[in-house]
């Protein structure tokens, strides 16, 4: 492990290296976007602009630009440089998949779900060509034999092939036609021929592009592609589906084509030896699948989620590999083999499970934790976070530590009880204890036994008892039945009341009926839930009970007469886990809405939220002290929770849910609408955030300062004129504490303090009232040449939203011929500023190479006599010998 780097809370749905391999922009599931600097490790860039996942990120060829595609059907382009969005390119119905640059071309190749391929002249941000050939969703897609291909993969086994062919303008005349168009046969020709037609009349002055279908190479997998890539090299190509199989192609470059090519004519002439002449020329031909062979089919251990590449000089392979049950492994290949085999070279699993954990338990110490899933059971340190014991067991539904924290007791799907010893981390005993799952297991009070419910409607009793060991002297612990409950309906849940006298059971029939333990006679039924109750607890003094149910609700009842004190809609989803924190009335829930929620069971209130989880939560366990909690989602994470000495303010909590509500609704609200603009294909790139309408205001309280200091200016200088001498001024506190500057210097800081990336935003929320005062601002800044290009910027949009107002407007006309002149004045300054400096880097650069060039020589002559001395050396050596 080498660096980790600390996003938010959001699960990343997306990752793309830059070309210089320094930065790594990272995409969340909420469409926001980060770039963090691989040295420093630290996210200096963020992008808000999709309101879903973003599901494709890619560099162009220098790393300038970026291109993000979302759930949203929005494809954007960022400017990585000026940390600002450029445009929102809009056109897919459906998800976008991919997006690719081209390297010679300012072109944007997008797919999406909606089975489309677009074309992008980013010049003019339209899209001037969609490929329909698919019949289902595009799912991946590539670019190779120098962006001469795209290969793109769908829902079915088929992997289509597509020639790509720029038309120039202006044709060269040199230019051989067999480069144009690969594997012309006539109808293709024909074909070509209409298209060319057909385009010049639709589109006369574009230099554009012509994509025709050449053929298709199978995959072998039968599902659909999950994802499709190539190397940097684009030598080779590789993909897979849903299954654990990644297929590796192999892309031959236009000299081997050539020398294939002339293999194929030898061996054509030789065979044809009657009508030589046509025979051999209408045969050699390469098929698409010689073109683009087969290497080899890598089998990883689990399914396959995603995949990297890197081919060596020396044609050795690199693949990696993230598998869907948390591993990672690598494999190596080396291409110039025979048969190439791909070797595993590593694989990382770290301590954490295989599979989904659904039981989670506490030691009674507070310090071992144990989890359990379908294939084994984990011990972990609560203080060092690692795993300490690693059993294999069956699919456990439901765990405890026996008492003495030595062994612990698992509940399986089979109906079976597995006793493990923690010391020795061996199974010591397995009692077929159910015929169905058993859902629910509890201990009792007096810690002398348990009681376990399952899915055969029976609730057994059983107690702890020390047996002789046939292979040791000692006696071990075991597990004697010593009663049955039967009922009607199949066993959810089982609870103690903590006096030992009652017993909660949770039915498949939707209620929870409550027994005398010491009788097993009926006492309570607690009835009102729509759905069954999965889970339940009774508070540590045995007053009430909670239940939590799959009809999202969790209803608290007073255990004495069984009467519902409240009814609280508590998860978006099903509740899965419930539990009371020790001596006290507060309890946790888990739900399937990836949620724990805390809650007072005495004001029914809901407390707080803990949002971490990205996926449904099984479970949770609290710590007998009540200081910490664990919980297990369908994330394959467990995470633990601590308990604060701060204190919890309960308004605060509820402002901040207000906020998080205000912020999920402004982000989906309609973006305002520039006057004067139809919707077309493209679009602002920003969208409306919190932080957005955060940096208008303080553009707005800024003018407003300086309306202000402005006035008082004046109103000092009459009264210094009215006294006839110099009167104190009081300096404002803010501008004080920007060390004495003037009011319209703080309106350009607050300027400057607004992110790249959500300027347009802001100036889109300002009102009109304050833009007259901005434009007179601007003017006196460029003036003065300070920050010129941020300003123009800010000024162009400006113009571009209000362009009817400021014309309109008799006050605002000097001020625009103002701005006219020293705007274009300190913009032809800056220009030449770069130029010189780009031409002094230029130059520095020839100088260097200049002397590299020299050094190489230099060096080339050492070696060679190098060489020589040493080839001396040993024909002396052997003469010395002979």
């Amino acid at each position: 492990q080498v660096l980790i780097l600390k996003g938010l809370k959001q699960e990343v749905s997306c990752l793309c290296p830059s070309p210089d391999g320094l930065n790594l922009a990272v995409g969340y599931e909420d469409g926001s976007i980060r770039v963090f600097n691989l040295l420093s490790g630290e996210a200096n860039i963020t992008f808000n602009g999709h309101k879903a996942a973003v599901t494709a990120l890619q560099y162009d060829h220098l790393g300038g630009r970026l291109a993000s595609g979302s759930k949203d059907t929005d494809v954007i382009v960022w400017d990585v440089i000026n940390e600002s969005g450029l445009y929102r390119l809009k056109g897919h119905k459906d998800a976008v998949t991919q997006v690719l640059f081209l390297k010679e071309k300012n072109l944007l190749v997008t797919s999406g779900k909606d089975t489309l391929v677009k074309w992008w002249d980013l010049d003019t941000q339209h899209c001037f060509k969609t490929l329909v050939g698919h019949r289902t969703e595009v799912w991946g897609m590539a670019l190779i034999s120098e962006e001469k291909r795209l290969i793109t993969g769908s829902a079915d086994s088929e992997l289509r092939v597509w020639d790509i062919t720029y038309i120039q303008e202006v044709k060269d005349p040199d230019e051989p036609e067999s480069k144009k168009s690969k594997g012309s046969s006539p109808r293709a020709e024909e074909n070509t021929e209409e298209d060319e037609i057909l385009e010049m009349d639709e589109c006369p002055e574009e230099r554009l592009v012509k994509c025709s279908k050449v053929g298709s190479i199978m995959r072998e997998g039968r599902d659909r592609v999950v994802s499709l890539a190539t190397d940097r090299t684009g030598k080779i190509l590789a993909c897979h589906g849903t299954d654990a199989v990644l297929e590796v192609f192999c892309v031959l470059s236009e000299e081997e084509i050539q020398k294939k090519l002339e293999k194929k004519m030898k061996k054509a002439k030789k065979k044809a030896k009657q009508n030589s002449e046509e025979e051999p020329e209408r045969n050699v031909e390469l098929s698409l699948q010689e073109k683009i062979q087969r290497v080899t089919n890598i089998r990883a251990s689990s399914k396959i989620k995603s995949f990297d590449l890197i081919l060596s000089a020396k044609g050795e392979l690199m693949i990696v590999l993230l598998l869907q049950n948390n591993i990672i492994e690598s494999y190596n290949m080396n291409l110039s083999a025979q048969v190439p085999q791909a070797v595993r070279a590593s694989r990382i699993t770290i301590g954490g499970h295989r599979s989904d954990v659904r039981t989670l338990a506490f030691s009674s110490d507070n310090i071992a934790i144990l989890s359990a899933a379908a294939e084994s059971v984990k011990i972990w340190n609560r203080s060092t976070l690692q795993c300490i014991r690693t059993m294999d067991c069956e699919y456990a539904l439901c765990s405890l530590f026996v008492p003495g924290d030595r062994q612990v007791i698992i509940g399986t799907k089979t109906g079976k009880l597995q006793l493990y010893d923690l010391a020795s981390g061996s199974l010591i005993e397995t009692l077929n204890a159910h015929d169905g799952a058993v859902w629910s297991i509890a201990l009792s009070p007096d810690q002398r036994g348990f009681v376990t419910g399952g899915a055969d409607k029976c609730v057994k009793f059983w107690e702890f008892e020390l047996v002789k060991d046939e292979s040791s002297v000692q006696k071990r612990l075991s597990m004697k039945h010593v009663r049955i409950l039967q009922l009607d309906e199949d066993v959810l849940c089982v609870r103690y009341s903590p006096n030992q006298k009652l017993l909660a059971v949770s039915l498949l029939d939707c209620t929870v009926k409550i027994f005398y333990i010491d009788t097993l006679k009926f006492f309570l039924s607690l009835y009102g839930h729509k759905l069954p109750v999965l889970c339940m607890d009774i508070s540590y003094d045995g007053t009430l009970i909670a239940t939590g149910s799959a009809d999202r609700n969790v209803k608290i009842w007073g255990l004495d007469f069984g009467d519902c004190h409240r009814s609280l809609f508590a998860h978006d989803d099903s509740v899965m886990y419930l539990q009371f924190v020790a001596k006290s009335h507060l309890f946790f829930t888990a739900g399937k809405d990836s949620k724990i929620k805390q809650w007072d069971a005495d004001k029914f209130e809901h407390i707080q939220t803990l949002e971490g989880h990205h996926q449904q939560v099984w479970c949770l366990a609290l710590s007998p002290n009540g200081d910490y909690v664990v919980s297990a989602s369908h994330d394959k994470s467990l995470r633990l929770w601590e308990r604060t000495r701060e204190p919890l303010i309960l308004e605060e909590e509820r402002e901040m849910q207000r906020e998080a509500e205000y912020e999920e609704s402004v982000a989906k609200e309609e973006q305002p609408v520039v006057a004067g603009e139809t919707q077309g294909e493209t679009g602002l790139a920003g969208k409306k955030t919190i932080e957005t309408i955060k940096a208008a205001e303080q553009i707005m309280e800024a003018i407003e300062l300086y309306r202000e200091e402005m006035a008082k200016l004046k109103e000092h200088k009459a009264i210094c004129k009215a006294a006839g001498k110099e009167v104190p001024f009081p300096v404002n506190p803010i501008l004080r504490a920007y060390g004495n500057i003037t009011p319209s210097a703080y309106v350009l800081e607050v300027f400057k303090k607004v992110k790249s990336s959500e300027l347009e935003e802001s100036l889109l929320v300002l009102p009109f009232s304050y833009v007259p005062d901005l434009l007179r601002l601007f003017n006196e800044y460029i003036h003065l040449g300070s920050e010129v290009e941020l300003l123009c910027r800010a000024l162009l949009f400006l113009l571009k939203i209000h362009f009817g107002q400021i014309t309109s407007n008799h006050m605002l006309v000097t001020v625009i011929e103002n701005l006219k002149k020293t705007t274009i004045s300190r913009v032809s300054e800056t220009r030449d500023v770069l130029g010189f400096n780009m031409a002094g880097l230029q130059y520095l650069k020839r100088e260097i190479e200049a002397k590299d060039e020299v050094t190489f020589f230099a060096d080339a002559t050492d070696r060679f006599e190098e060489k020589k001395r040493k080839r001396k050396k040993k024909e002396k050596m052997v003469l010395a010998v002979l």
